[in-house]
Order: C-alpha cells, then structure tokens, then sequence
C-alpha cells in the first residue's frame, strides 16, 4: 500500500496547461500524469539500450554497411 504525501510545486502556466492536456479524463491526478510521463522515458531508455547493445554486436561481428554501399543500393534497387 502507498502512503500519499501532499507537497506545493511551481509550475510554469505552460506547464500546466501541457500536463492539463495529457490528462486521460477530468478527474486524473497529476500524479497519474506524471507517472505516465516517467514510465515512457523508462521503457524508451530500457529499449535504446538494448538497441545500442544490438548494434555493437554487430558492429564486432562485422554486420554493417558502408555509406558508399547503402547508396549503391538504393540507387540500383530505389524507386
């Protein structure tokens, strides 16, 4: 179970406004806002990671292409 706390923060009217706006419906708390918020840029940090870790693997085992050799595909094989 969570304990709820209440704090003061101060918010810029544009940032109120931004987080009024990404309100799902009336009554949602900020709090549920702000959490939407911090789990995106979790999940988004969790998937670059791993998107970094694939591509240094194949960067060792020698899966990339040079500029010169995406150009001559996509010249030979483009629209």
């Amino acid at each position: 179970m969570l304990t709820m706390v209440s704090t003061t923060i101060q918010l810029s009217q544009e940032l109120l406004q931004v987080l009024k706006g990404r309100k799902l419906y009336d009554k949602e708390r900020y709090e549920e806002v702000i959490w939407d918020l911090v789990e995106d840029t979790m999940a988004l940090s969790e998937e670059t990671m791993t998107l970094l870790k694939q591509a240094e693997k194949d960067i060792k085992e020698g899966r990339v292409f040079t500029h010169e050799e995406v150009k001559a595909e996509l010249f030979v094989n483009g629209p």
